[in-house]
């Protein structure tokens, strides 16, 4: 009975450690399949000077995934290994960085450098006649209506341009250019090209600390006998 249950026992000792070894071959060789995930970060710069392009776009056009460089020209992705990255800016030469197969570290830094790619388009003029001719005439034949009165005066008047002016929407182009603009305002405050709180308070500027510590040493604080 007891050597029964033995054997019982050490067959299914034996079943196990069967599986164990089988699901020990089987998972290095299913992890081996795989491609590690990498961050792959840098900077994306101009190719005459160190200056970050902001706004260049990197992507992965296989996996369909991407992101944009900040104001400064960094950016960060996560890829796998064997990615091929796709980085783009108007203005510039496409580049393209590959991160090795068998790369095994858990990052992947790099300094991309952009070349210019300035192309001139041959100009495009579009009229609504069949030749620039046949346009010339039917402009220059063109007659605008002068009676007072008409439907052409009135929409000209001044008091209706005036009224337009004062209850037209800003247009989207107005907002865009508004939001531009500030957006530009805002960098020229961080990179000190533009007026900011630290150089409109004197109590916050350096160069109005100095001028005052000169004005004490020379005494023009000082109260004069000629004055009361």
């Amino acid at each position: 009975m007891f050597g029964f249950v033995r054997f019982r026992l050490l067959t299914a000792g034996l079943v196990l450690a069967l599986i164990i070894v089988l699901v020990g071959v089987a998972a290095p060789a299913r992890a081996q399949g795989q491609r590690a995930v990498v961050q792959f970060t840098g900077i994306v710069a101009t190719g005459d000077s160190l200056l970050g392009v902001p706004g260049a776009s990197i992507f992965v056009p296989k996996a369909g995934r991407g992101t944009a460089t900040n104001e400064y020209g960094y950016f960060s992705l996560p890829v796998l290994a064997g990615d091929s990255i796709i980085i783009r800016s108007l203005g510039y030469r496409n580049q393209t960085v590959v991160v090795p197969a068998d790369y095994t570290r858990q990052s992947y830094s790099v300094i991309v450098q952009l070349k210019e790619d300035a192309t001139i388009l041959p100009e495009v003029r579009i009229f609504p006649y069949a030749t620039e001719k046949e346009f010339k005439q039917a402009f220059l034949a063109l007659r605008l209506p002068k009676q007072r009165g008409s439907r052409a005066a009135e929409n000209l008047s001044p008091e209706i341009m005036q009224r337009i002016f004062n209850n037209a929407p800003v247009t989207s182009m107005g907002n865009y250019r508004q939001t531009m603009q500030l957006q530009q305002n805002d960098y020229n405050r961080r990179m000190g090209t533009a007026p900011s709180p630290y150089t409109s308070n004197p109590l916050l500027n350096p160069f109005s600390w100095l001028q005052l510590i000169n004005q004490i040493k020379n005494g023009d604080f000082k109260k004069k006998d000629s004055d009361d």
